[in-house]
């Protein structure tokens, strides 16, 4: 899951790359720790496999709601496991954060014109987002 950062006011930018572990283990709230949120600062959230075709099983949602209850509503319950809506964990911890954010509409699993997803094919490929000042 790709979230490119930036505020032009303090001059930073930043790119992230969170799997489910990185989001639980607070890779987000960790930049808030090197960076000055403050005002301004706005996030994309790039490709990524969405909610419908991420499959976890219990220990995953465990290891989430062990640091906040609410995050329990961001994975359904069907037969095989769970469907984890890491999307909609990253839009909520931004919006936790007053950030601005965009993006997240494109799934990875979903798009196999435009997408590599190692848990669609079995295989990995190679993607990029950049982020830059001028």
């Amino acid at each position: 899951l790709p979230i490119l950062l930036a505020n032009p006011k303090h001059g930073w930018v930043a790119a992230l790359h969170a799997g489910w572990r990185g989001l639980a283990d607070g890779i987000i709230e960790q930049l808030a720790e090197q960076v000055d949120i403050g005002a301004g600062t706005c996030a994309w959230i790039g490709p990524a496999i969405s909610g419908p075709n991420f499959v976890v099983q219990r220990d995953v949602v465990d290891y989430f709601v062990a640091t906040d209850s609410d995050y329990e509503r961001f994975f359904q319950p069907f037969v095989g496991g769970y469907h984890g809506d890491l999307i909609g964990i990253a839009r909520h911890k931004l919006a936790t954060m007053a950030i601005a954010h965009y993006g997240g509409e494109h799934c990875t699993y979903a798009d196999a014109e435009r997408f590599y997803s190692y848990r669609r094919d079995g295989e990995t490929g190679r993607m990029a987002s950049l982020i830059w000042m001028e």
